[in-house]
């Protein structure tokens, strides 16, 4: 366990660099809401929703009702049960870790994972845990950070929640740099820019994500072999 810490580190490199940014921003905005830092402690570590939180602010600040809240985070961050289906049996095989690994796996973790290749002599379990437990570290480091920094210095938060949006921005272009099939990377934009001019930035991102699974399931033959070139 602990010889997967080393090279568990080095790759999650990249989302330290950006979750301590944008975990940053959302301390920001919640002191900004007028929520003390032990509030920003605890929403990233029990939330860990990324986008879901930055919706929360805007929630919390509007005084909505739980049921609104559990509504728009469902409706927002529903693309992670398709992260999750990828990963069933890979993680069925990690004991009681499981159920961390289900909890943790965000945007930025789901992309290290996919593209993890594990060194010699490391156990794979160990390593995807170790990238699981940092990335969600380091979130919390820098949500707690913006919170307590917010309330001490003056700072405009205007459109810093783009902060989100840039890291998905950098992810997409390594993970293009790194694979030679580009494939998928076409279905997805293709399939969201399709379904945000058919039903609009409020609505698109849920059939925009069935309709990339159906797509990749229905090629995962082809793509299996464009990988393996």
């Amino acid at each position: 366990m602990k010889k997967a810490f080393r090279p568990a580190f080095a790759a999650t490199i990249p989302v330290l660099c950006g979750y301590l940014f944008i975990g940053f921003a959302f301390g920001v905005m919640l002191r900004d809401a007028g929520f003390a830092p032990p509030w920003a402690f605890f929403a990233s570590l029990t939330i860990y929703a990324g986008s879901g939180q930055y919706l929360l602010v805007s929630l919390l600040a509007a005084k909505a009702s739980l049921f609104t809240v559990a509504v728009m985070t469902l409706l927002l961050n529903c693309r992670h049960i398709f992260y999750g289906l990828s990963f069933l049996e890979t993680f069925h095989q990690m004991g009681r870790r499981k159920w961390y690994m289900i909890f943790s796996l965000t945007d930025e973790t789901y992309s290290l994972l996919c593209s993890l290749q594990t060194p010699a002599g490391i156990d794979p379990a160990a390593m995807r845990f170790w990238i699981a437990l940092l990335d969600h570290s380091y979130w919390i480091a820098g949500s707690v950070i913006g919170a307590v920094i917010g309330g001490v210095l003056p700072f405009d938060s205007t459109g810093i929640d783009f902060a989100m949006t840039a890291l998905f921005t950098v992810i997409f272009v390594e993970q293009w740099k790194s694979t030679k099939c580009h494939i998928p990377a076409f279905l997805g934009m293709g399939a969201a820019a399709l379904s945000l001019l058919l039903l609009g930035p409020d609505n698109f991102i849920l059939p925009a994500m069935l309709a990339i699974c159906v797509m990749l399931a229905a090629l995962r033959s082809r793509l299996s072999g464009e990988v393996a070139k």
